[in-house]
């Protein structure tokens, strides 16, 4: 089958976190205020694909179908246009807007060409975490209370409970969530609440911190067949000392590195029946009500009882190839037998079979 893989590629050149250096409670001052203060050269291109990965999954597709590579970037349309693949393996973020992600399903419905993943409703929705929490609360799916501040003097009409998540509206990656957006007092919050207002020029979103263990689970399928994988559990006493218990830029893409990885994940979980059913329960219940195909990554934490609450919901995973590089979507499949070949296959099998193409 002939299939266009379409990316955006990461500027390597911008990528603060290889610093090669060993994460201690020494350095994270100076990280996080070097973030604060250069955040759009720290984080800007977090979303995008290495050339690496780009490659490995051009790779794994090559093993059952030709595949091309086509950039999406402001031409993107007129190359598409031009190949008419039979599908289209999307892992492009977008450029621009808050809308980005979902950029390039729509020029492909516009030509009428298929491709994996879900649609442009569904990416753009779960990329406004304060619209999926929405639809979340309303078939009751549980997700930690929040509001949305459009500027600095929303804060005056609004109570708020301590301690709360400071975090840009629509981004992912963990861009825009430092070790610093767990605020505790009003100060704080009020400095991280300026600090994205002027740094990613959007709303800002203020969220109920849960205290509890966190989660993230990857989804693959669609409807009667959607497979959980096995659930990843984010361990917070791996991290540095004196760090805040989330799962931060820092954590992400700083302190964890291949050449010298954070044992940060557990998979799979060491959960009770009960607790793994409830997981699987409410992701399942999530990837339905917001329409995800085919896969995606769903991000959970318990709440001070005990049950889970939905965090935020990723319909374009990232799947670093290499093992030490504790991408979770990837580690969830090796733990259930899956290798990154056949992971990458499989996604596509399930996009092609809903096309009626297999």
């Amino acid at each position: 089958m002939e299939v266009a893989l379409v990316y955006n590629m990461k500027k390597e050149e911008t990528d603060a976190a290889d610093s090669g250096t060993e994460p201690s409670s020494q350095n994270i001052t100076d990280v996080s205020t070097q973030i604060k203060e250069n955040t759009q050269s720290a984080d800007t291109y977090a979303e995008w694909d290495t050339v690496e990965t780009i490659s490995a999954i051009r790779d794994a597709l090559s093993l059952r179908h030709s595949v091309s590579l086509i950039e999406a970037d402001e031409d993107a349309f007129e190359k598409i246009r031009r190949l008419q693949p039979e599908i289209v393996f999307n892992i492009a973020e977008g450029q621009f807007g808050v809308s980005r992600e979902a950029q390039i399903p729509a020029m492909l419905e516009l030509l009428n060409i298929p491709y994996s993943g879900s649609d442009p409703l569904t990416l753009a929705v779960c990329l406004d975490k304060s619209r999926a929490k929405e639809i979340l609360s309303y078939y009751k799916i549980p997700t930690p209370k929040f509001f949305v501040l459009y500027s600095l003097s929303d804060l005056s009409s609004l109570s708020v409970e301590y301690p709360c998540m400071v975090k840009p509206l629509c981004e992912g990656s963990s861009k825009g969530i430092f070790d610093a957006s767990l605020v505790r007092t009003p100060q704080e919050l009020n400095a991280q609440v300026e600090n994205i207002l002027v740094s990613y020029n959007e709303p800002v979103i203020v969220e109920e911190f849960l205290p509890g263990r966190e989660f993230t689970v990857a989804m693959l399928g669609n409807g009667d067949e959607v497979h959980v994988l096995p659930v990843v559990e984010i361990k917070f006493d791996s991290l540095p000392k004196g760090v805040n218990p989330i799962y931060s830029f820092e954590a992400k893409w700083i302190w964890d590195q291949s050449s010298n990885p954070l044992d940060i994940f557990e998979c799979p979980a060491r959960v009770t029946p009960s607790l793994q059913n409830s997981i699987e329960t409410i992701c399942k219940d999530a990837y339905k009500v917001l329409r995800c195909r085919d896969w995606s990554r769903i991000d959970v934490r318990l709440d001070n009882t005990g049950n889970p609450n939905i965090i935020e919901i990723n319909p374009l995973p990232g799947i670093l190839p290499k093992p030490e590089d504790n991408s979770c979507y990837p580690k969830a499949a090796r733990a259930a037998g899956i290798s990154y070949d056949e992971m990458l296959n499989r996604v596509l099998d399930s996009a092609c079979k809903r096309y009626g193409l297999l």
